[in-house]
């Protein structure tokens, strides 16, 4: 496609300015040359090309020389220096004027992210904001939020590398990438969930074996931020139950939030059933720590043992030794959900930590 015809007007008195020169081998005047760069600055904000701009005033310079210059080298050498002077001042107002736009655009940008993230703003005004950067919000969208062992901005190599993965990869896809909170932050639309499985592999392999978790997809402008807050919970959710696996998935987590939505009623049954521990020399947390590896391998003495780095003897005093204080065997299945839910729970309210 052909650039659009720059304006003349671009140029100002640009043919008059080097006949001058030309005759009296002077310099550019101070004001003079803010005037070149306020036609920069307009030129910029106008949308032209600063390389068709500038080929504009050579074949000006080119045009006007036969009137311009005698001949002499003063002369050629004044006009040269004009053009020098009139081109750099017309470049600096230029790249002033971009620099304040790329500013703004930045500023507009991390303005509706904050927005979008935190679902501050009217969500209708918000819609139509969103199209400016590649989102449908009608639509429904899923995120995915990203940590590793640093904070991480937009201009960090480590963001670069992931976001040049995912454009190279899904060039043309409704996709935003930014930062968050030092967290790298995906969305996708939800009908494309390989997005956001690439995007958890490539961000789990630039912040050196982070975490990724992928909230759920919901339609409509509060959807980004209500599968935005589900990927956090999750990453919360990993730390406090010491979940190690790379990618989780809000879906496969849903029964977390069920057993905390009473909250009071978790606190009850940790008190009941594993407060007893508290009694054992070294307190609760060797005993917790045996209950909570125990169930994780299936209840398998052997493996358990093997991940306690105990015999399977000692384990199975230490199991003999919960069922004392607590009344509940942990190898019975009639008390083995009991003493698990209690486990999760103890996990999810960071007891015995905590005081209940």
């Amino acid at each position: 496609m052909a650039e659009p015809e720059i304006p003349e007007e671009f140029l100002g008195d640009h043919a008059v300015l080097l006949g001058e020169v030309a005759d009296t081998g002077r310099r550019l005047t101070r004001d003079e040359l803010e005037t070149r760069r306020v036609l920069g600055r307009e030129a910029a904000e106008a949308g032209f090309q600063l390389r068709a701009l500038v080929n504009l005033h050579l074949a000006a310079t080119r045009t006007a020389w036969p009137r311009t210059a005698t001949g002499s080298t003063a002369a050629t050498d004044a006009v040269l220096a004009a053009v020098e002077q009139a081109v750099d001042a017309f470049a600096e107002g230029f790249e002033r004027a971009q620099r304040l736009t790329v500013r703004r655009e930045e500023a507009a940008r991390r303005e509706f992210i904050d927005d979008l993230l935190y679902g501050r703003s009217d969500l209708g005004r918000l819609a139509e904001r969103a199209t400016r950067f590649g989102l449908r919000l009608s639509r429904a969208h899923a995120v995915a939020v990203a940590t590793g062992p640093e904070a991480y901005t937009e201009t960090d190599a480590v963001s670069r590398s992931v976001e040049t993965a995912l454009l190279t990869r899904f060039s043309g896809r409704k996709i935003l990438l930014t930062t968050k909170d030092g967290r790298l932050v995906c969305i996708a639309p939800g009908s494309q969930p390989d997005v956001l499985r690439y995007f958890a592999k490539q961000a789990h392999a630039a912040t050196d074996g982070g975490q990724v978790a992928v909230g759920r997809a919901h339609r409509g402008p509060g959807g980004v931020v209500h599968s935005y807050d589900e990927a956090l919970e999750a990453l919360d959710l990993a730390q406090r139950m010491g979940l190690d696996e790379p990618v989780l998935y809000a879906t496969d987590l849903l029964v977390y939030p069920v057993l905390t939505r009473d909250r009071q009623a978790m606190a009850d049954l940790v008190r009941s059933e594993l407060g007893p521990l508290q009694e054992a020399r070294g307190g609760a947390e060797p005993l917790l720590r045996t209950l909570s590896v125990y169930f994780d391998a299936g209840c398998v003495a052997a493996e358990t043992a093997r991940r306690l780095a105990l015999s399977v003897r000692a384990l199975t005093y230490r199991l003999e030794r919960i069922h004392q204080l607590t009344g509940s065997d942990p190898s019975d299945p009639m008390h083995r959900y009991t003493l698990q839910t209690a486990v999760i729970g103890a996990r999810l309210l960071d007891w015995p930590a905590k005081e209940l």
